[in-house]
């Protein structure tokens, strides 16, 4: 259904609390109880037909006028029964009442964020939001450069490799590479690859040539060197772009998740490699997380990208998305915290790696 925005410049609460026209309307299901207080708001969408402007005092079909504003409120998430999208900010809130949505989306000044009700509804709009992009990138530039990691991201990327997605999206633009990967062989368990190849690689048409694992011959010194040789192969040859901001490669999306002790890739919480500033991949043979022996993409890399989602799920992540997200001041910060793309960040959190904000 097309979403045509009711605009308002003054905050809502007098209107949702004392209006019974529009607390008996069908449609929003709003309710007093789901407000705390003081909130403030300025802008409210619904996915309606019609649109209202602040100071017209004309709204066909919703009983609104700019007389029931009440002054400034203040409001961290507000969750609607259908679902909502809500995008905050800079003294500024949005919500977006969509049926079609399963929880709140906020901007909190680092990135957007998207909070689901079930793990399920979380996958089902990261592919939409996969495939957006594959499309985008696809139709400007012939190619879709894509970065996978390993852990419970392959799971949330299911619905790519069911209908729609599995037909429609034209695979052969795809060239597939790992932020971080186990220097074990391809067909071990710990495999990052043996865990994309099982659930997601083996379903779709991406040609094999365009799917970049690393040498598992070598050290893990020598795949990290083999891989950046590679990258920086794929620059020459125009299938990846760099960053004129950084001069690091650019990637189209790279999605990535996250540990409980807020580790991305296999950059870990007070490990050294989390500084790295020079090379586009290095190695750790001490991770504190068995296999000991990675390599990685550095973080210059992973914020050169264009769009960057952070997908994270389960209460055990609640604290470091709550560190990242919430109003605490950590003096070192944790590698998720250090997740800053030039590009776009969208956060794709279930209701219990949210439970804490």
């Amino acid at each position: 259904m097309a979403s045509s925005p009711f605009q308002f410049s003054t905050p809502v609460l007098t209107l949702l609390l004392s209006s019974p026209s529009l607390r008996k309307s069908p449609g929003l299901p709003f309710h007093p109880s789901l407000f705390s207080s003081p909130l403030t708001q300025k802008t409210l969408t619904f996915s309606t037909g019609t649109r209202a402007v602040s100071g017209s005092g004309k709204s066909p079909g919703l009983p609104f006028h700019p007389s029931l504003f009440s002054p400034p409120l203040t409001q961290k998430t507000l969750t609607f029964s259908t679902g909502t999208r809500a995008v905050s900010g800079s003294g500024k809130f949005c919500w977006r009442a969509k049926a079609s949505m399963a929880g709140t989306t906020m901007e909190k000044g680092k990135g957007e964020v998207e909070v689901f009700d079930s793990e399920e509804n979380l996958s089902v709009s990261l592919a939409k939001y996969t495939a957006d992009l594959a499309a985008k990138f696809s139709k400007e530039k012939g190619s879709f450069t894509v970065v996978l990691s390993g852990g419970s991201l392959i799971k949330s990327l299911r619905k790519l490799v069911e209908p729609p997605y599995v037909d429609a999206i034209d695979w052969s633009t795809w060239h597939v590479f790992w932020v971080d990967e186990r220097v074990v062989p391809k067909d071990h368990d710990d495999s990052n690859y043996k865990l994309a190849f099982d659930g997601f690689l083996s379903k779709v048409q991406i040609l094999p040539g365009n799917v970049y694992a690393i040498n598992d011959a070598l050290s893990a010194e020598g795949a990290a060197d083999d891989y950046e040789t590679c990258l920086k192969h794929l620059v020459k040859s125009n299938v990846l772009s760099v960053s004129t901001a950084t001069g690091f490669p650019k990637f189209d999306l790279m999605l990535l998740g996250m540990g409980p002790d807020g580790h991305v890739a296999s950059l870990f919480p007070g490990h050294p490699l989390v500084k790295e500033n020079e090379k586009w991949v290095t190695f750790i043979k001490d991770s504190p997380k068995p296999p000991p022996e990675r390599i990685t993409f550095t973080f210059p890399v992973i914020n050169s990208s264009a769009h960057i989602a952070l997908v994270i799920c389960g209460a055990g992540k609640a604290g470091p998305v709550h560190s990242a997200l919430g109003n605490s001041q950590n003096s070192d910060p944790l590698p998720v915290q250090m997740v800053s793309p030039e590009g776009e960040l969208v956060w794709f959190l279930d209701k219990d790696a949210a439970s804490k904000l």
